[in-house]
């Protein structure tokens, strides 16, 4: 580090002639954080981006101050878009446009206040098709304590609406956890079926495991319609002609009763155990491993291809699962009396694209960073 500590005898003494200082970029004083001007205007006085290279250290740059900015990603979605592998670097006006208005909005940052820990925080939630936005403010006299957003994957795009409003909830509890962890807790949301999301009997696993880690924070949901909801959901509340769709006449009706009749694998063991009947081209290992597989004594369910993804959420990701890696997810489908042939490989591929998984593997690093 490049900076200084100035000290005296006594702490009184330290503070008796401080009004405000910079640390670590940050203008900060009895009124709250601000941005340091001197660093804002290195910033705001950059040129066009005219490569990858220089789009990634402006976004380094004005991501170090996303706290201060009302959907950050939301803004600085095109831009980071350039920064993907294989993207052709097309600097459009699209692009130079969020480049402006991100520098535009560096300028005209709020002050963030410390908390008053007697109030309870307010969490304003909402969650669209691209980001999850939240913002953290106290009560009387309202003010703005940090603004968090982020970008959705490809494979989170397809939640249902449910599922992203519940997302964003989490993301806002884990982000602000530091402020939130024995506080008293108010979240604002536009989707009413949240609240009685633990009364359905058939809610999805990943639904339940979100709710439990509501109950670390134990907040208080409330309801509250998009359209006053203007904090957090002004962006997806803009209006817009949808594209008409056509519906089609030449569906053909027999494909509703379809069904699937291919063969299971455990046809051939099946057959040699009621009538003793195997394959008669069947190599001489394969009728030694029917026999094997028919005589070892050991009663199986002998799950289809159809069942085995979701034997493997039950075994890995419901409650109970554990998130644990692949030998003890195996074992655990085993025990359970499940068997098919390819069952670890299986097993292996499924753990390594958990998402859960894949983020816990980087959670510590990122759990106490500041919000």
């Amino acid at each position: 580090m490049d900076d200084f500590t100035v000290y005296a005898d006594t702490f009184d003494a330290c503070l008796g002639n401080l009004a405000r200082g910079i640390v670590l970029g940050h203008l900060v004083s009895g009124i709250g954080i601000k941005v340091d001007r001197v660093k804002i205007d290195i910033i705001t006085s950059l040129p066009n981006p005219a490569s990858v290279q220089e789009v990634r250290s402006f976004l380094g740059h004005a991501g170090f101050y996303r706290r201060f900015i009302k959907n950050f990603s939301k803004t600085a979605l095109l831009l980071s878009k350039l920064l993907q592998k294989d993207m052709e670097f097309v600097f459009n006006k699209e692009c130079i446009q969020a480049f402006k208005e991100l520098k535009t909005i560096l300028t005209s940052t709020p002050i963030l206040q410390a908390p008053n820990w007697e109030l309870p925080f307010k969490l304003m939630c909402d969650a669209s098709n691209l980001t999850l936005r939240a913002r953290d403010r106290v009560d009387q006299p309202a003010h703005v304590i940090a603004y968090a957003s982020r970008t959705i994957d490809q494979a989170q795009i397809n939640y249902t609406t449910t599922e992203k409003e519940l997302l964003a909830i989490v993301f806002a509890l884990d982000k602000f956890r530091s402020y939130l962890l024995g506080s008293k807790v108010i979240i604002f949301f536009d989707h009413a079926a949240l609240k009685y999301l633990l009364k359905k009997p058939d809610v999805k696993p990943t639904l339940i495991r979100w709710m439990l880690l509501l109950r670390e924070i134990d907040p208080k949901i409330r309801d509250k319609m998009g359209a006053d909801n203007a904090v957090a959901n002004h962006l997806s509340r803009i209006e817009r002609e949808p594209d008409p769709m056509p519906i089609r006449d030449d569906f053909p009706d027999e494909q509703l009763l379809r069904m699937d009749t291919s063969t299971p694998w455990f046809a051939d063991i099946c057959n040699f155990i009621v009538v003793s009947l195997i394959p008669p081209e069947a190599s001489r290992l394969y009728k030694e491993k029917i026999n094997s597989d028919a005589n070892n004594q050991v009663i199986r369910r002998c799950i289809p291809d159809s069942e085995i993804s979701s034997i493997l959420d039950f075994c890995h990701v419901a409650v109970g699962g554990g998130h644990h890696g692949s030998t003890r997810t195996a074992q655990k489908v085993l025990d359970c009396g499940f068997y098919w042939p390819t069952i670890f490989q299986d097993v292996h591929q499924f753990v390594s694209a958990c998402e859960q998984c894949q983020r816990a593997r980087t959670a510590m690093s990122h759990r106490h960073e500041m919000p």
